[in-house]
């Protein structure tokens, strides 16, 4: 071969394998929405370039909670009626791992590291603690009768677990799975959110109470009445300016300012939306609905941009839950390594 020759092929497999990587960047970074199928028995798929399904992904018995780690790797889910969580390959979307847990696990939440993840178990009354590395668990802690809502506070330091028949919200320390706290509230408390900074935690009941947390006390600061909203879940925006509230009965999406816990604005929907997440930008809302569609928003505007079919059964209801990988919002996320934390940029 000559020397012209030997370049030439160095060239082009150069640029073949540039090209390979470059795809497979584009293609491991694109943004997904995963939305639990209780009436199938899988995950539905959404590409949120296009806001369509492009994938389904069989998983165990009724499936309810679903969470992604921060890397958008890995995708868990909660079999309520297997009592496993599955793990999902992002990449693939194949079922990489089942994880037995307690019986009749509801929700679940991820560390902020990536590290752990936390299934809390109705039947038993146990938090299951899941290491990702290996993805088996490796602690099992009583936190009372009837576990439903878990979220885990920005510095990844304490683990809040809410109880809609002991009326508390259960605290527990990170570093040993200990309970440190329980925190009393009025009726049915449900899903909880943190502001960025962790200072405030938010936790909606049932009964049309929103509950403001003070983190550093765990003491309940405000117990503010929304008629007409009924909580049903929350959101918060990535600069913790704005609550999204869903609220089935009244067929829309409620905006809290918390400077104030004032609702400043409704967003009217012609489904009824049970649960809500936010793109990491801050830009997009999706709803999960009781017809079992999605709607998409417009978080500028306020306007649903979009309506995505999931599921054609006859049973309405089947959509509990709804979970978006996480993307690079601006180019501060990848300077100095950080584009590391997000698969397929590294």
């Amino acid at each position: 071969m000559s020397v012209s020759s030997f370049r030439f092929s160095v060239a082009a497999i150069s640029i073949s394998l540039w090209l390979i990587s470059a795809n497979a960047i584009t293609t491991q970074a694109q943004a997904r929405a995963y939305v639990t199928n209780s009436c199938n028995n899988s995950i539905a798929v959404i590409d949120t370039d296009t806001n369509t399904v492009v994938d389904t992904v069989a998983v165990g018995l009724r499936p309810l909670g679903v969470a992604i780690t921060p890397d958008g790797a890995r995708v868990y889910v909660t079999n309520q009626a297997s009592s496993t969580v599955s793990v999902i390959n992002t990449l693939t979307n194949t079922v990489v791992a089942t994880i037995p847990v307690g019986a009749l696990p509801f929700e679940l939440a991820v560390s902020p590291d990536g590290e752990r993840v936390y299934v809390p178990s109705q039947a038993d009354g146990t938090l299951s603690v899941i290491d990702t590395e290996t993805n088996t668990v490796v602690d099992t802690i009583f936190v009372g009768p009837s576990p439903l809502g878990v979220a885990v506070t920005p510095d990844g330091a304490r683990i809040y677990v809410t109880s809609n028949v002991t009326n508390t919200i259960t605290v527990l320390d990170t570093a040993t799975n200990a309970v440190v706290d329980t925190i009393f509230v009025i009726l049915n408390p449900l899903g909880v959110v943190f502001t960025p900074d962790g200072l405030r935690a938010y936790v909606e009941e049932s009964n049309e109470l929103l509950n403001v947390i003070d983190t550093t006390t765990n003491t309940v600061a405000i117990h503010t009445l929304q008629a007409n909203t009924f909580h049903d879940r929350l959101a918060i925006t990535p600069d913790g300016t704005r609550l999204y509230v869903t609220s089935p009965i009244f067929t829309k999406v409620s905006i809290m300012d918390t400077s104030t816990n004032a609702v400043v604005d409704a967003i009217p929907l012609a489904f009824n939306p049970v649960f809500p997440a936010l793109t990491s930008d801050g830009t997009s809302l999706y709803t999960a609905n009781v017809q079992n569609t999605i709607s998409v928003i417009d978080t500028l505007t306020n306007t649903v941009t979009a309506t995505i079919p999931v599921s054609n059964t006859p049973n309405p209801g089947c959509l509990i839950r709804i979970a978006l990988t996480p993307v690079p919002k601006s180019k501060d996320d990848c300077k100095d390594g950080g584009y590391k934390k997000f698969r397929g940029l590294a």
